[in-house]
């Protein structure tokens, strides 16, 4: 962990990330201590690590084992894929469309592993371990920090964190399944997507992630009722390129008109002119 938090080479100003090119926000931003980044990795990891003992409890309740339980927390480690899987399959979804809806789930951590990649400049041998923490939680801790020693030391502590927590109250929560009874009566399957909705709210700052948000949601709520387990989930990601698509139109649509106006007015003053 000591090479991963060492300062990088940079010519860079004091307090840029060195991942490329300086920009003003980036020299606007001071250092931050170490303390602090730590006191804020920990405060996360502790959080949402916490949150384990729900999906413990989900998975025992929806029929897996307890060694099914503790290595999807250890090998898939996204708690939204993992929770979508268990819930698809309590419902009685096919196990296949359970899987795929967890699996498409999980591929935003591909994008998210491309904007880490070069904030953080792992060593070679150090990004395959690296990877399985790229999830919701350690990008959030990761990508506000002001110094790629920041970044390093936020990604590790809140990756670290959460993934001995997650593990530890998953066992924990798939072994107490049985003294909790009905635990669909719980709803601790809400746990893991209320903590993930807490950490997206407030990287939702324009009207078009917002409008995005919003349409997925309505999308997967309205389809939940006709589709199979997981299936929504897979459709909701429609949103994001119809509002694109709408916005785009909406942009093009002044311009062009603006366009027009303007060759048409150009012809009269040819005519004029002759």
């Amino acid at each position: 962990m000591a090479e991963q938090t060492a300062p990088p080479e940079s010519t860079g100003p004091p307090g840029a990330v060195s991942a490329g090119p300086p920009g003003p926000a980036a020299e606007a931003r001071p250092d931050k201590p170490d303390a602090a980044v730590v006191r804020d990795a920990l405060g996360v990891g502790i959080a949402v690590g916490l949150s384990g003992f729900a999906f413990g409890v989900t998975s025992a309740g929806s029929g897996l084992s307890l060694l099914q339980t503790c290595v999807l927390s250890l090998l898939v480690f996204t708690g939204a894929s993992q929770f979508a899987l268990v819930g698809a399959l309590a419902a009685g979804g096919n196990p296949y469309t359970a899987a795929a809806g967890a699996f498409f789930l999980g591929v935003r951590n591909a994008f998210y592993g491309l904007r880490l990649s070069q904030l953080l400049a792992l060593p070679r041998a150090v990004r395959p371990f690296a990877a399985h923490w790229v999830i919701d939680e350690t990008t959030a801790v990761t990508l506000p920090q002001p110094t790629r020693r920041a970044a390093r030391i936020g990604f590790t502590v809140t990756g670290l964190t959460l993934y001995v927590l997650w593990n530890l109250t998953t066992l924990v929560g798939a072994l107490g399944a049985e003294a909790l009874g009905d635990t669909d009566a719980w709803g601790l399957d809400a746990a893991s997507p209320a903590v993930f909705l807490a950490l997206l709210a407030p990287m939702l700052k324009s009207t078009t992630e917002r409008v995005t948000a919003g349409l997925a949601v309505l999308l997967a709520l309205t389809l939940l009722p006709v589709l199979p387990a997981g299936v929504p989930v897979l459709l909701s990601a429609l949103a994001a390129p119809v509002v694109l698509f709408l916005m785009g139109r909406t942009k093009r649509g002044p311009n062009a008109g603006n366009a027009a106006d303007g060759s048409a007015t150009q012809r009269k003053k040819g005519e004029r002119r002759s």
